[in-house]
């Protein structure tokens, strides 16, 4: 387990101790297909913190994993935040649904709530974390 409690097999992203409010290089855009979701644990300035990529044919959407209803993590396997037909993002405690777009509960117990969406960018083919969400938002 990674000090988070989270899965060890989550890829840590850390600046190795350079100013925190810089952008965060995630992934290629290659290593995240259309329909599908990755994990990672971040250091963020307020300490280390698990977030997710989801990418659809709309764009690239990044949300702390983190369920408004229990506070904990989306995920029960590494990696996999969507429900079967991998449309709407599944939180695996209770089974509360969210748009990937905006991070909106459509379903379960946290519905007119929403996930805490982090800003992105890709540039040359990378998805970068931007400082806004380095800087503890």
């Amino acid at each position: 387990m990674s000090p988070a409690g989270y899965p060890a097999a989550r890829k840590l992203v850390t600046l190795g101790g350079a100013l925190k409010l810089q952008q965060i290089k995630l992934c290629r855009l290659d290593e995240l297909p259309v329909g599908g979701s990755r994990g990672f644990d971040v250091e963020l300035t307020d300490g280390l913190a698990s977030i997710f990529l989801v990418r659809t044919r709309r764009g690239i959407f990044a949300y702390r994993n983190s369920c408004p209803h229990t506070g904990g993590p989306l995920d029960w396997v590494a990696d996999q935040f969507l429900n079967l037909t991998g449309d709407l993002i599944q939180c695996a405690t209770h089974g509360a649904l969210f748009r990937p777009d905006d991070g909106a509960c459509v379903s379960g117990p946290c519905a007119g709530r929403a996930l805490q969406a982090l800003p992105l960018q890709v540039i040359d083919a990378q998805i970068w974390l931007l400082p806004a969400a380095t800087a503890g938002s």
